[in-house]
């Protein structure tokens, strides 16, 4: 096989393995050797529609056993995978479809809306219902097919491009973080040493698969490594105790909004969570408080810290050391280097803020057709520039005291500011806008913004709310809107946002 890269992995492991379960999804469930033999039909049918190596294959829609089918299925093909987030609205999906040049597009019922709406489409789409004139219904496609004509045999190296996932770029565009199959291949291996992995986990998936987090920190390795993935298509706290009672779960990631509402639910008390031997939390720092909720529960929770653009894990606090360092970021992960940093790159002492850097197999190589962004993005040495800041204490455990300038995370997800403002910017009543991250006790941040309207404009939240929906995804939104006459400014001109947060959170 000269497939070194993930398009290899359905077949290897239904050599090894092929009647263990690798996939659960509602009721339906798929053995490696299944997954092996639907992606295989599958990277047939998109070979007949003209998709080859190096070409990108987009997926819109929420968790589904299509997104891992058609992940391998790009692969098998030498191909990029391109993961949408679905809560984006048209004009957003719009721009990757374009900036990635997908050629062909995989998407699930709850985006049927948005893929109407959307003025150019790539030459092959496939709806998992529903398909619209032109389109390929997915499992009648599949069904058609008795297989690969011919051998698929296509040379993938570790260094080929395997996903370019979207991250909102503080310039207001979005930016196509490419990782490579390698990125992919070390940050499996780093969970296998950090978490201590098993050929018999059981992952709840209950995280968006677009997210870096979900795929890379859940789905892949399990599947290394040979254990079931049950796979929730979205997040829901009832349907999470019933799935860990039922398929007995051993590992689950998530973010903070998720284990607080699992610790805030009724059924939270008298549960048996007995089966989970790991939580893993990232995308935001937990409260300490929620932390201690769940070790008293004699749960083993854990913490890392890490990009989009290193695949993502940096670094992970190890079961051993939850306890003695609970609400720590951990340490590098095995196969990675982390330096927190001074603006002059020289390293920090113990306990004193700087910038984290990553260097390691499983940092990207740059951005999708961005070289500018790309050579911003490192110093010397191939250092990824993080943006965070963060504190390093004596034992070498990563600290984080704030994250990249202006973002702030909503539910788990990312907002920057500069893409809002963009928008907002568009209203005709609209002179200047500035948003920041406000606490919110269900969101950990919501976005707060503050408006000069044009002379003359009658301007409210509602209407400026109302603008947004169907331009921007939902969670982007600003909760509050507050009009003003002025901004504060630095001397140099640009708007002093702390000074904005400290007003917000009166």
């Amino acid at each position: 096989m000269r497939n070194a890269g993930l398009g290899g992995w359905p077949a290897r492991r239904a050599l090894m393995t092929p009647d263990h379960p690798a996939f659960v999804f509602g009721e339906r469930g798929l053995t490696y050797a299944g997954v092996h033999e639907r992606t295989t039909r599958l990277a047939a049918r998109l070979r007949l529609a003209g998709v080859a190596a190096g070409d990108r294959v987009a997926y819109l829609g929420p968790n589904h056993l299509a997104f891992a089918e058609t992940l391998f299925a790009a692969h098998v093909l030498g191909a990029v995978f391109v993961p949408l987030n679905f809560r984006l609205a048209a004009p957003e999906i719009a721009y990757m479809l374009a900036d990635s040049g997908a050629t062909a597009l995989v998407y699930a019922p709850e985006c049927a809306a948005v893929v109407r709406a959307l003025q150019d489409t790539p030459a092959t789409v496939v709806a998992l219902a529903d398909p619209a004139p032109g389109e390929h219904a997915y499992e009648d496609w599949l069904a058609g097919s008795s297989g690969p004509d011919g051998p698929i045999d296509v040379p993938v190296t570790l260094d080929d491009p395997a996903l370019i996932l979207y991250t909102s770029g503080t310039t207001g565009r979005p930016k196509g973080a490419v990782l490579t199959h390698g990125n992919l291949v070390w940050n499996s291996y780093n969970m296998l040493v950090g978490a201590d992995l098993r050929s018999d986990e059981v992952t709840l998936v209950s995280a968006p698969l677009f997210h870096v987090a979900a795929l890379n920190q859940t789905l892949l390795p399990t599947f290394l490594k040979g254990g079931r993935s049950v796979i929730m298509p979205s997040w829901d706290v009832d349907r999470c105790y019933d799935l860990i009672a039922e398929h007995r779960v051993t590992w689950m990631f998530g973010v903070t909004t998720m284990f607080a509402a699992l610790a805030r639910s009724p059924r939270w008390a008298g549960a048996d969570l007995s089966s989970v031997r790991t939580l893993m939390a990232g995308g935001a720092p937990v409260p300490p408080a929620l932390i201690r909720t769940y070790q008293e529960r004699g749960l083993v929770f854990c913490q890392g810290y890490g990009l989009t653009e290193t695949s993502p894990g940096a670094t992970f606090l190890e079961p051993s050391q939850s306890l003695r360092k609970a609400g720590s970021a951990g340490v590098p992960v095995f196969f990675a280097n982390v330096r927190v940093v001074r603006p002059d790159l020289t390293d920090t002492a113990p306990g004193e803020p700087g910038e984290v850097l990553i260097q390691g197999p499983n940092v990207t190589p740059g951005y999708w057709n961005n070289p500018a962004a790309t050579r911003a993005a490192f110093v010397e040495g191939g250092w990824f520039r993080s943006g965070d800041i963060a504190t390093r204490d004596a034992d070498g455990h990563l600290h984080i005291v704030d994250r990249a300038k202006d973002m702030f995370i909503s539910g788990g997800e990312n907002v920057y500011p500069a893409e809002v403002e963009g928008v907002l910017a568009e209203h005709p009543g609209v002179a200047e806008a500035a948003v920041v991250g406000v606490p919110d006790g269900t969101w950990g941040e919501v976005g707060h913004a503050f408006v000069i309207p044009r002379a003359g404009a009658d301007l409210g939240g509602e209407a400026l709310r109302g603008f947004l929906l169907g331009r921007l995804a939902k969670y982007k939104i600003p909760r509050y809107f507050e009009m003003v006459d002025e901004l504060p400014r630095t001397g140099s001109g640009k708007i002093r946002k702390p000074e904005l947060r400290a007003r917000a959170a009166r």
